[in-house]
């Protein structure tokens, strides 16, 4: 077994002092993190979409991307809450693949961890700075959080990292919503517990320290279906699914229960068109029962500029998605009207 160091990397705080945020940008998103929290405890009654691309590949493209949710969420901003999806890196299942802009700012180069830091923080700076949206991203490796917790107003725990200890622990020491999702078997238990764990308060290491957490009140759960031992997908989104969720909450001793629904991922089966329709059942779920209308808080879409996914290669289409395939602009666009005026 051998390791390589090839660079020293910046400590999160040097990073930072680099690449400050500016006080107006700091004011920007504590408006915006007030916001999201009065949703999480039930004070207010907005509907959160998590929108964006699968992967955010292109600095250029996710800003084009962004500046358009923007003039939709400006219309919609009585009844939604938009939080753009600015995910920066991505768990691959086997460990080869794109693993996102933390490791490669450019996908058809080779990795380089200290551009990739620096170009994940310049590019979720520049979202807000431009369009005033703070973002979500994907706790992949709880230690690199750091580099960007000052900017970032909702995080999620995917569903291979969501019985991981340290994912957990780091969790309950966030003052953001944290969004725990269902495992890739589908199991709900491992998914509750990892909510229960982060709500609690804890006291271990993290980057060289040792730390105490005093717990996170609005960590919560993400469906977003399972697959079985055959390999085949099992949705979770469909009414009897919420109730069952909304049963086991009832039995546990937890602040602000909500389920977020991923309506990509194994509810769909990566069919990414499907979105549209699962979404409508989530919603008409919701307005059939008053309870899943308070605990259902919100829909998470992948969407980009272009529908579907492509190869990484030399002749890319800017604003094609090159991990999952994802619903195109047009269609992402209706899809917000129509959940706006049905949530």
């Amino acid at each position: 077994m051998s390791m390589k160091i090839n660079h020293e990397l910046p400590l999160p705080e040097v990073l930072k002092s680099q690449y400050p945020l500016s006080q107006e940008l700091k004011k920007v998103k504590k408006q915006r993190d007030e916001e999201i929290r009065r949703i999480f405890t039930g004070e207010s009654d907005k509907f959160v979409v998590l929108v964006g691309p699968c992967s955010a590949d292109n600095e250029d493209t996710v800003c084009e991307y962004v500046h358009k949710l923007k003039t939709v969420a400006d219309k919609v901003s009585d009844k939604l809450m938009i939080i753009p999806r600015v995910y920066t890196n991505k768990p691959r299942t086997t460990g080869d693949g794109y693993k996102g802009m933390l490791h490669q700012p450019d996908p058809d180069k080779a990795p380089d961890l200290l551009a990739g830091i620096i170009a994940i923080r310049k590019m979720h700076m520049r979202v807000m700075q431009e369009t005033g949206l703070s973002s979500a991203d994907e706790m992949l490796y709880p230690e690199n959080r750091s580099y960007l917790d000052d900017i970032l107003s909702y995080e999620a725990v995917g569903a291979r990292s969501v019985e991981n200890q340290q994912h957990r622990l780091t969790a309950s020491g966030m003052d953001i919503p944290v969004g725990m999702k269902n495992p890739t078997s589908g199991d709900l238990s491992v998914m509750l517990n990892s909510v229960t764990a982060a709500q609690h308060p804890h006291h271990f290491i993290y980057r060289g320290n040792d730390v105490e957490t005093s717990g996170n009140d609005l960590a919560h759960t993400i469906l977003r279906g399972g697959v079985n031992q055959y390999g085949q997908t099992i949705p979770n989104y469909h009414y009897e699914d919420l109730m069952h969720l909304s049963a086991l909450y009832a039995k546990k001793d937890l602040k602000n229960p909500a389920i977020i629904i991923d309506a990509n991922h194994s509810n769909s089966n990566k069919q990414y068109k499907e979105q549209i329709r699962i979404v409508s059942e989530v919603l008409h779920s919701r307005n059939y029962n008053p309870e899943l209308k308070k605990l259902v808080k919100g829909v998470m879409i992948e969407s980009y500029l272009l529908e579907g996914r492509q190869d990484i290669s030399d002749h890319m289409t800017p604003g094609c998605s090159i991990t999952d395939p994802c619903l195109g602009w047009e269609d992402t666009e209706r899809l917000i009207y129509d959940i706006a005026e049905k949530c």
